[in-house]
C-alpha cells in the first residue's frame, strides 16, 4: 500500500521522464498514461514493439503497427524542467500550506500537487 501512495506523487501524466535501465536506456519521452495499480506508465516512443494487426471494424487497414507497452516506474526518472537532468522528486509544503513537488538536485519547485 505504501508504494502506491508514494507513486501517486512521483510521476504524473504529461511529465517528461528519462529511462534509466533496460534496452531503451537514455531515451526521453512524455508520459501518456499512468497505471497506479501496477506501478507502471506508458511513455511516448519508449518500450515500443511491432504488432501485426489484421483488418477489423475499428482499423480498416491491417499491417505492422508500433505499439507502446507499459514500463515500470522504477526504471524511469523525472526530468527536471529547470536543470534538465533526471532527478528524484521530493514533496514539501510552502508557507501558504500548498504542497509542491521539487527537484532534489537543484531544489527548484516542479509543480503544485
Amino acid at each position: 500500500m505504501f508504494a502506491k501512495e508514494k507513486f501517486r506523487y512521483r510521476i504524473r501524466k504529461d511529465d517528461l521522464v528519462e529511462v534509466i535501465m533496460g534496452r531503451d536506456r537514455g531515451k526521453r519521452g512524455k508520459v501518456l498514461k499512468v497505471f497506479p495499480d501496477s506501478c507502471s506508465v506508458i511513455v511516448n516512443k519508449v518500450n515500443t514493439v511491432k504488432r501485426h494487426q489484421k483488418p477489423n471494424q475499428q482499423m480498416r487497414e491491417g499491417g505492422i503497427i508500433d505499439k507502446n507497452l507499459p514500463i515500470k516506474t522504477s526504471k524511469i526518472m523525472l526530468v527536471c524542467p529547470n536543470c534538465d537532468k533526471p532527478t528524484r522528486v521530493g514533496k514539501k509544503f510552502l508557507e501558504d500550506n500548498v504542497k509542491v513537488r521539487y527537484c532534489k538536485k537543484c531544489g527548484e519547485m516542479i509543480d503544485k500537487v
